[in-house]
Protein backbone atom coordinates (compact mmCIF):
# COMPACT_ATOMS: atom_id res chain seq x y z
CA UNK A 1 0.00 0.00 0.00
CA UNK A 2 1.23 3.47 -0.85
CA UNK A 3 2.05 5.66 2.12
CA UNK A 4 0.60 9.14 2.56
CA UNK A 5 3.10 12.00 2.81
CA UNK A 6 1.61 15.22 4.14
CA UNK A 7 3.43 18.53 3.79
CA UNK A 8 3.12 20.73 6.87
CA UNK A 9 4.19 24.27 7.62
CA UNK A 10 4.42 24.12 11.43
CA UNK A 11 4.28 21.90 14.51
CA UNK A 12 0.50 22.20 14.93
CA UNK A 13 -0.03 20.98 11.37
CA UNK A 14 2.42 18.14 11.98
CA UNK A 15 0.33 16.97 14.94
CA UNK A 16 -2.83 17.20 12.83
CA UNK A 17 -1.22 15.10 10.10
CA UNK A 18 -0.07 12.57 12.68
CA UNK A 19 -3.55 12.44 14.16
CA UNK A 20 -4.96 11.65 10.74
CA UNK A 21 -2.54 8.79 10.20
CA UNK A 22 0.02 10.24 7.76
CA UNK A 23 2.92 7.88 7.10
CA UNK A 24 5.53 10.58 6.47
CA UNK A 25 5.63 14.21 7.63
CA UNK A 26 7.17 16.67 5.18
CA UNK A 27 8.23 20.13 6.35
CA UNK A 28 7.67 22.80 3.74
CA UNK A 29 6.64 26.45 3.43
CA UNK A 30 4.12 26.36 0.54
CA UNK A 31 4.08 30.15 0.24
CA UNK A 32 7.76 30.00 -0.77
CA UNK A 33 7.26 27.79 -3.84
CA UNK A 34 6.98 24.15 -4.78
CA UNK A 35 9.97 23.22 -2.61
CA UNK A 36 9.68 26.17 -0.23
CA UNK A 37 12.13 25.88 2.65
CA UNK A 38 10.77 26.33 6.17
CA UNK A 39 12.72 28.36 8.71
CA UNK A 40 15.21 26.32 10.77
CA UNK A 41 13.23 27.00 13.94
CA UNK A 42 10.07 25.66 12.30
CA UNK A 43 11.87 22.51 11.18
CA UNK A 44 13.21 21.93 14.70
CA UNK A 45 9.74 22.49 16.22
CA UNK A 46 8.14 19.99 13.83
CA UNK A 47 10.80 17.40 14.64
CA UNK A 48 10.20 17.94 18.34
CA UNK A 49 6.44 17.58 17.89
CA UNK A 50 6.71 14.40 15.82
CA UNK A 51 9.18 12.98 18.33
CA UNK A 52 10.24 10.09 16.11
CA UNK A 53 6.68 8.76 15.71
CA UNK A 54 7.00 9.05 11.92
CA UNK A 55 9.83 9.74 9.50
CA UNK A 56 10.24 13.41 8.64
CA UNK A 57 11.44 14.94 5.39
CA UNK A 58 12.34 18.54 4.57
CA UNK A 59 12.00 20.55 1.38
CA UNK A 60 15.05 22.77 1.02
CA UNK A 61 14.22 24.98 -1.94
CA UNK A 62 15.85 24.79 -5.35
CA UNK A 63 19.32 23.30 -5.72
CA UNK A 64 20.45 26.32 -7.74
CA UNK A 65 19.88 28.50 -4.66
CA UNK A 66 21.50 26.20 -2.09
CA UNK A 67 24.84 27.54 -0.81
CA UNK A 68 27.71 25.37 -1.99
CA UNK A 69 29.36 23.45 0.82
CA UNK A 70 26.45 23.88 3.25
CA UNK A 71 24.81 20.85 4.82
CA UNK A 72 21.14 20.89 5.87
CA UNK A 73 20.32 21.39 9.57
CA UNK A 74 18.85 18.64 11.77
CA UNK A 75 20.36 15.85 9.67
CA UNK A 76 20.49 13.56 12.67
CA UNK A 77 16.70 13.69 12.98
CA UNK A 78 15.60 13.83 9.34
CA UNK A 79 14.90 10.80 7.17
CA UNK A 80 14.87 12.63 3.81
CA UNK A 81 15.89 15.97 2.33
CA UNK A 82 15.05 17.23 -1.14
CA UNK A 83 15.80 20.03 -3.56
CA UNK A 84 14.00 21.07 -6.71
CA UNK A 85 15.84 21.56 -9.98
CA UNK A 86 14.28 24.75 -11.31
CA UNK A 87 16.85 26.77 -13.28
CA UNK A 88 19.27 23.95 -12.55
CA UNK A 89 22.95 24.67 -13.18
CA UNK A 90 24.70 22.54 -15.79
CA UNK A 91 26.60 20.69 -13.07
CA UNK A 92 23.49 19.77 -11.06
CA UNK A 93 24.18 15.99 -11.18
CA UNK A 94 27.63 16.50 -9.65
CA UNK A 95 26.27 18.89 -7.01
CA UNK A 96 23.53 16.44 -6.10
CA UNK A 97 26.01 13.56 -5.87
CA UNK A 98 28.33 15.63 -3.66
CA UNK A 99 25.50 16.55 -1.30
CA UNK A 100 24.33 12.94 -1.16
CA UNK A 101 27.83 11.71 -0.28
CA UNK A 102 28.38 14.30 2.45
CA UNK A 103 24.90 13.90 3.92
CA UNK A 104 25.15 10.12 4.10
CA UNK A 105 28.64 10.39 5.60
CA UNK A 106 27.21 12.56 8.39
CA UNK A 107 23.84 10.85 8.99
CA UNK A 108 21.32 8.20 8.01
CA UNK A 109 19.33 10.81 6.04
CA UNK A 110 18.65 10.09 2.36
CA UNK A 111 18.50 12.55 -0.53
CA UNK A 112 15.43 12.72 -2.77
CA UNK A 113 15.72 14.00 -6.33
CA UNK A 114 12.77 16.17 -7.38
CA UNK A 115 11.51 16.23 -10.96
CA UNK A 116 8.89 18.66 -12.20
CA UNK A 117 6.19 17.46 -14.58
CA UNK A 118 6.01 21.04 -15.92
CA UNK A 119 9.79 21.09 -16.28
CA UNK A 120 9.83 23.57 -19.16
CA UNK A 121 8.07 26.18 -17.02
CA UNK A 122 10.62 25.52 -14.28
CA UNK A 123 13.59 25.50 -16.67
CA UNK A 124 14.39 22.13 -15.12
CA UNK A 125 15.60 18.83 -16.58
CA UNK A 126 12.85 16.43 -17.71
CA UNK A 127 11.75 13.69 -15.29
CA UNK A 128 13.45 10.83 -17.16
CA UNK A 129 16.79 12.68 -16.99
CA UNK A 130 16.32 13.37 -13.26
CA UNK A 131 15.64 9.66 -12.74
CA UNK A 132 18.75 8.61 -14.67
CA UNK A 133 21.11 11.18 -13.17
CA UNK A 134 19.62 10.81 -9.69
CA UNK A 135 20.29 7.08 -9.78
CA UNK A 136 23.88 7.74 -10.86
CA UNK A 137 24.22 10.22 -7.99
CA UNK A 138 23.05 7.53 -5.55
CA UNK A 139 19.89 9.24 -4.29
CA UNK A 140 17.29 7.13 -2.54
CA UNK A 141 14.08 8.30 -4.21
CA UNK A 142 12.49 10.38 -6.94
CA UNK A 143 9.61 12.76 -6.21
CA UNK A 144 7.55 13.88 -9.20
CA UNK A 145 5.84 17.21 -8.50
CA UNK A 146 4.58 20.32 -10.29
CA UNK A 147 6.46 23.59 -10.13
CA UNK A 148 3.72 26.10 -11.00
CA UNK A 149 0.78 25.31 -8.73
CA UNK A 150 -1.46 27.69 -10.70
CA UNK A 151 -1.09 25.88 -14.01
CA UNK A 152 -2.71 22.52 -13.33
CA UNK A 153 -2.25 19.26 -11.49
CA UNK A 154 0.16 16.42 -12.20
CA UNK A 155 -2.40 14.63 -14.36
CA UNK A 156 -2.70 17.75 -16.54
CA UNK A 157 0.98 17.52 -17.41
CA UNK A 158 1.70 13.80 -17.75
CA UNK A 159 -0.38 10.90 -19.01
CA UNK A 160 -0.90 7.66 -17.13
CA UNK A 161 1.33 5.91 -19.69
CA UNK A 162 4.15 8.41 -19.04
CA UNK A 163 3.80 7.96 -15.29
CA UNK A 164 3.88 4.19 -15.60
CA UNK A 165 7.04 4.41 -17.70
CA UNK A 166 8.71 6.69 -15.17
CA UNK A 167 7.73 4.30 -12.40
CA UNK A 168 9.29 1.46 -14.40
CA UNK A 169 12.52 3.45 -14.80
CA UNK A 170 12.67 4.20 -11.09
CA UNK A 171 12.12 0.58 -10.17
CA UNK A 172 14.85 -0.53 -12.56
CA UNK A 173 17.20 2.07 -11.05
CA UNK A 174 16.40 1.03 -7.47
CA UNK A 175 14.73 4.33 -6.58
CA UNK A 176 11.65 4.72 -4.41
CA UNK A 177 8.99 6.77 -6.17
CA UNK A 178 6.59 9.45 -4.93
CA UNK A 179 3.84 11.33 -6.75
CA UNK A 180 2.76 14.88 -5.91
CA UNK A 181 1.44 17.85 -7.82
CA UNK A 182 -1.91 19.17 -6.60
CA UNK A 183 -3.32 15.68 -6.20
CA UNK A 184 -6.98 15.43 -5.25
CA UNK A 185 -8.62 12.41 -3.60
CA UNK A 186 -9.93 11.18 -6.94
CA UNK A 187 -6.46 11.39 -8.45
CA UNK A 188 -5.20 8.81 -5.96
CA UNK A 189 -7.63 6.28 -7.40
CA UNK A 190 -6.86 7.30 -10.98
CA UNK A 191 -3.13 6.83 -10.35
CA UNK A 192 -3.45 3.60 -8.36
CA UNK A 193 -1.94 1.51 -11.16
CA UNK A 194 1.29 3.55 -11.04
CA UNK A 195 1.86 2.04 -7.58
CA UNK A 196 4.05 4.78 -6.08
CA UNK A 197 5.68 4.26 -2.71
CA UNK A 198 4.10 7.51 -1.51
CA UNK A 199 1.39 9.91 -2.55
CA UNK A 200 2.46 13.38 -1.42
CA UNK A 201 -0.24 15.95 -0.68
CA UNK A 202 -0.88 19.29 0.88
CA UNK A 203 -4.07 20.84 -0.48
CA UNK A 204 -6.04 17.59 -0.33
CA UNK A 205 -5.15 17.34 3.37
CA UNK A 206 -6.16 20.93 4.20
CA UNK A 207 -9.44 22.48 5.23
CA UNK A 208 -11.72 22.96 2.21
CA UNK A 209 -9.01 21.38 0.05
CA UNK A 210 -7.07 24.65 -0.09
CA UNK A 211 -3.29 24.41 0.34
CA UNK A 212 -3.10 27.80 2.05
CA UNK A 213 -5.43 26.59 4.82
CA UNK A 214 -4.39 24.46 7.82
CA UNK A 215 -4.04 20.68 7.76
CA UNK A 216 -7.31 18.95 8.64
CA UNK A 217 -6.85 15.61 10.47
CA UNK A 218 -10.21 14.39 9.15
CA UNK A 219 -9.12 15.06 5.57
CA UNK A 220 -5.89 13.19 6.24
CA UNK A 221 -7.86 10.31 7.72
CA UNK A 222 -10.07 10.10 4.63
CA UNK A 223 -7.03 9.99 2.35
CA UNK A 224 -5.42 7.25 4.43
CA UNK A 225 -8.67 5.31 4.25
CA UNK A 226 -8.76 5.70 0.49
CA UNK A 227 -5.24 4.33 0.19
CA UNK A 228 -6.12 1.34 2.34
CA UNK A 229 -8.97 0.19 0.11
CA UNK A 230 -8.22 -3.10 -1.69
CA UNK A 231 -9.23 -1.59 -5.00
CA UNK A 232 -7.64 1.75 -4.18
CA UNK A 233 -4.10 2.95 -4.29
CA UNK A 234 -1.81 0.08 -3.43
CA UNK A 235 1.92 0.68 -3.55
Amino acid sequence: MAGLLVSVRDADEALAALGGGAALIDVKEPRAGAMGRAAPAVLAAVLDAVGGARPVSAALGELAEWPRGELPPELGRLSYVKWGLARAPADWPARLADLRERIEAASHCRVVAVAYADHRRAEAPPPDEVCEQGARAGVGALLLDTYDKSSGRLIDWMSLAQLLELRRRCTAAGLAFALAGGLRPGDLKTLATVRPDWFAVRGAACRAGRREEAIDPEAVRRLVGLLSQPTGCGG
